[in-house]
């Protein structure tokens, strides 16, 4: 009988992003976000620069703030587990939304996608209100078609909670799971699975949505969490729904984050000033 063991000596960086995979791990997070922290950590390892050094990169790279501030959040929790604290502002963040879909936009993506199961992942993503994350760790048991719920598991922060699903969101997902056979993943029976066998990653999901925003020629910014967050929660408070609600069903801990949607296009705005303010 072999020993299955591997006698290979691991590089320095080897070792440090299998510590730094175990650490994360034994904190609680999310195999989603240890995936993110390793990305970044192996590119600070690699660049081999001070900490101030490799942000100046960063930002003349001109990334994104929440980017910078996910490689910042890594390298804090690098050096905590090295025993090291270290000390790094995060970026302001901005109070506005850059990009959303209109009513249009959402529309045209759907009639152009003739895949069954991508049409049902889309539609449980935008109807949902749900991050790429919290898609593909979606089970059969999850859904409640009676009702037209969605239960979510593990949401960031650990949020979990229930959402509900419009008709014909309901209607797209009765239609897939007639076509769709139930199939067990590490013990587990997964709503969405890919041809192969597994469970769709969130980069795959990403790759999916930009094809099909291209084919349908939406020319706005905007990729995934554009689709499925910013947008659904514009367009609901744009039609009236309250702010508290909207916070619900996106599952924020502070509303301050749910208020960087109060932004509503000069025709709402104008259609509520002439239905409140008039005596």
């Amino acid at each position: 009988m072999k020993l299955d063991i591997d006698w290979t000596i691991k590089s320095p960086e080897k070792f440090d992003l299998d510590k730094f995979r175990r650490y994360l791990r034994d904190h609680g997070h999310r195999p989603s976000t240890i995936d993110s922290y390793l990305m970044c950590i192996s590119k600070y390892i690699q660049a081999n620069k001070s900490v101030p050094d490799f942000l100046d990169g960063l930002h003349n790279r001109k990334l994104a703030g929440s980017t910078i501030d996910n490689y910042i959040t890594s390298i804090k929790k690098y050096h905590e587990m090295l025993g090291q604290e270290i000390s790094i502002p995060y970026l302001k963040r901005s109070e506005g939304i850059p990009h959303y879909f209109n009513e249009d936009d959402v529309r045209r993506i759907f009639c152009v996608i003739h895949n069954i199961k991508h049409l049902a992942m889309l539609n449980v993503l935008f109807y949902g209100c749900l991050r790429a994350s919290e898609l593909t760790a979606i089970d059969d048991e999850d859904i409640d078609l009676g009702l037209m719920t969605l239960r979510i598991r593990d949401g960031k922060g650990g949020r979990s909670g229930t959402v509900p699903l419009s008709n014909e969101c309901i209607a797209v997902l009765k239609e897939y799971l007639q076509v769709r056979p139930a199939i067990d993943i590490d013990g587990r029976k997964p709503l969405f699975y890919t041809d192969r066998g597994r469970r769709w990653d969130r980069k795959d999901l990403y790759r999916m949505f930009i094809i099909y925003k291209h084919k349908s020629n939406v020319q706005k910014a905007g990729g995934l969490h554009v689709f499925s967050r910013h947008t659904p929660a514009t367009l609901m408070i744009a039609n009236g729904c309250d702010i508290r609600i909207v916070k619900e069903l996106l599952r924020h801990r502070d509303i301050r984050t749910t208020l960087r949607y109060a932004h509503v296009a000069d025709k709402t705005l104008r259609e509520r000033y002439n239905q409140c303010l008039k005596l």
